[in-house]
């Protein structure tokens, strides 16, 4: 992915600049790397470091973190879709003789399986792999903490669980199965379990000081699905852009919209920050702005990957200390600055290659009882359906091929949008999950639930 740096006007690249200053400044980070992408390419790279002379290029690794789960849900997504696993199956199908074999897929994806947060002393982010070499040693003895399914809470353990899922079906080490259905077809050749020059030092600030500690870059072992990777601005770039249009060769768009859906019960803290999390993305609403990606951190190394779907832009920073930066406001910041300085431009409309009688005879007002509400045939073969008067309830339906149509988001979503013909093949009414819609209110022709006074509508005298 090439960036380039004129796409943006200067003041919009004057703004990230700042943005970036100040986080590095106040957050007092030796380095602090940024980009941001637009419409599938990275547009704007940025730099500040402690080092004179020296400004880290898009090019230089930095630790990820937790992002790595991210690349962990990918692969197990693609599992999926080829047939190979259901999300709603028990962990026990595939990886038997766990002490979390109850939980299932997508619990485990969500983080709602119940596990602990972290497993057993020592902490695993400072301490070598090797003091946990089995599943075991990673879960402990009492890996359960909640009922499954009950609640969200965040668990290294349940990701590293899924990176022996993914071993054990491809038959292959997790991080080989990584380069060659991920790394390789995205080209993202600057992505590694293992640091590569050139890369950055991890360090600690201390808190009451302007001085530095080194902290150790231990290798996690089995828990490298959790945490392991090493990437740079330019790679994470690329990623994003995946992870917003999918990509053929890794996971189609539908899958990766998935991804990017709730799939957790966001606790009474999570409903005020606005803050939930889907099948391996963490999701936020900001400053009136659905938010999508993942954070991550390990010692000496802080990350975050942020993407506004609606607007086409995201943002990768990237800093090489324990604490300090807020790289969750910077990230979310970079994608504001764009956003409102460059809107995104829509699209030209453009009509229909293809006029299907039978969808027309479809489109237009409808009611459901007193509520209006307007079907339209749009240019990518969908048709919607939304309230005239505002309000909620509205949805995109996909032709099924028989002559129905499925919902494919919010209250509709999965539901059979039928219609009702008259013995002369015309439209008599539309059903939708058991609720009629006629062509006027109440329409006495129609199969309206619990009849039609027969004596009409009237005043009130």
């Amino acid at each position: 992915m090439t960036t380039t740096q004129e796409a943006l006007l200067p003041g919009t690249r004057r703004a990230l600049l700042h943005r970036i200053a100040v986080a590095q400044t106040e957050g007092r980070a030796p380095s602090l790397v940024a980009a941001v992408v637009r419409d599938g390419q990275a547009v704007w790279h940025g730099a500040r470091t402690s080092v004179d002379g020296h400004g880290p290029d898009e090019s230089v690794q930095y630790r990820i973190g937790s992002i790595t789960k991210t690349f962990t849900a990918v692969l197990v997504m693609r599992l999926r879709d080829e047939g190979v696993l259901d999300l709603g199956d028990p962990l026990e199908k595939y990886l038997p003789g766990t002490s979390a074999g109850e939980a299932t897929i997508a619990e485990l994806l969500a983080h709602t399986a119940g596990l602990a947060a972290e497993s057993p002393a020592p902490w695993w982010e400072r301490t070598p792999g090797s003091l946990r070499p089995e599943l075991s040693d990673v879960l402990g003895e009492e890996p359960l903490l909640h009922p499954a399914g009950r609640r969200h809470h965040y668990s290294n353990p349940g990701y590293t669980v899924l990176g022996s899922l993914v071993e054990r079906l491809r038959g292959a080490p997790w991080e080989e199965v990584l380069r060659a259905e991920i790394l390789e077809p995205l080209g993202l050749h600057r992505t590694s379990a293992q640091p590569r020059p050139p890369h950055a030092g991890g360090w600690a600030v201390h808190p009451w000081a302007d001085a530095l500690l080194p902290e150790p870059t231990e290798d996690l072992g089995r828990m490298a699905s959790a945490g392991q990777l090493w990437s740079t601005t330019g790679d994470l770039a690329r990623f994003a852009a995946f992870l917003a249009r999918g990509d053929e060769r890794v996971l189609s768009a539908d899958s990766v919209r998935e991804m990017r859906t709730p799939a957790a019960p966001a606790e009474a803290a999570d409903v005020v920050d606005g803050v939930t999390y889907g099948l391996g993305m963490q999701i936020q609403h900001r400053d009136g702005r659905l938010l999508v990606g993942h954070s991550g951190s390990l010692p000496g190394f802080l990350a975050n990957l942020t993407i506004s779907v609606e607007d086409d832009v995201a943002a990768v920073v990237l800093a090489n200390c324990t604490s300090g930066p807020l790289l969750g406001a910077v990230g979310a910041d970079l994608v504001r600055i764009v956003a409102e300085a460059e809107p995104r431009i829509p699209e030209p409309w453009r009509p229909l290659r293809e006029v299907d009688p039978a969808v027309l005879e479809l489109v237009g007002q409808w009611y459901w009882g007193t509520h209006a509400f307007g079907l339209r045939a749009t240019a990518d073969g969908l048709v919607s359906l939304a309230p005239l008067t505002g309000g909620v309830r509205r949805a995109r339906f996909r032709a099924n091929g028989d002559g129905t149509w499925t919902g494919l988001e919010g209250y509709y979503a999965g539901e059979v949008l039928r219609p009702v013909r008259r013995p002369d093949g015309s439209v008599r009414h539309l059903d939708l999950g058991s609720f009629v819609f006629t062509r006027q209110p109440y329409d006495p022709e129609a199969a309206v639930p619990g009849g039609v006074d027969p004596e009409g509508w009237r005043g009130i005298g």
